[in-house]
């Protein structure tokens, strides 16, 4: 084909930029086009090794990440010190995300399982960000919100079936 005529049907390279990326996660769909190129600005992209620790368990908390590449291992460890894996997470996926609200520890460690790029919002720019974009930070944090009482949903319903197949029905007499 022609180079002159490649080029007019090529993509503009959308699909391949940080806003773009940033529309699918879940916590973002509601921004517009426009909105998620500010969102762009406000976000930091992290690189990690493999088996790098991003944040431990009882670290506090600074911020979201959001893996645009690699994979994510969320972990726990036991009495014993061992690691208990509580997910594995990939492009896409996102965590660490109660941390934009407030300044508590970190419930889990997340560590680098192959070489990761990670996106990284904090609580610092989210709240700059709030006096000067107050509109769009407003979906953002409904977006956050969302998200965080759809976990807590899950995590209820997940604790429910849990206590009903694990105790014994009561006696009745």
């Amino acid at each position: 084909m022609n180079p002159f005529w490649s080029n007019i049907f090529r993509g503009t390279g959308y699909e391949d930029s940080v806003a773009y990326f940033l529309s699918t996660i879940p916590i973002f769909e509601d921004l517009k086009p426009k909105e998620l190129k500010l969102l762009e600005g406000m976000v930091h992209t992290r690189t990690y090794r493999p088996d790098e620790v991003i944040f431990h368990e009882g670290d506090i908390g600074s911020g979201m990440y959001c893996i645009r590449s690699g994979q994510v291992s969320i972990f726990n460890n036991d009495s014993a010190g061992r690691a208990v894996e509580q997910a594995q997470l990939g492009p896409g996926d996102f965590f660490g995300e109660v941390a934009l609200t407030v300044q508590k520890p970190r419930i889990a460690t997340a560590r680098a399982v192959e070489p990761t790029v990670l996106l990284g919002l904090f609580r610092a720019d989210l709240h700059e960000a709030i006096n000067k974009y107050p509109a769009v930070t407003s979906k953002i944090l409904l977006g956050l919100s969302r998200c965080i009482s759809d976990r807590l949903q899950y995590a209820a319903l997940k604790l429910h079936q849990f206590g009903s197949n694990s105790y014994p029905p009561a006696d009745r007499e």
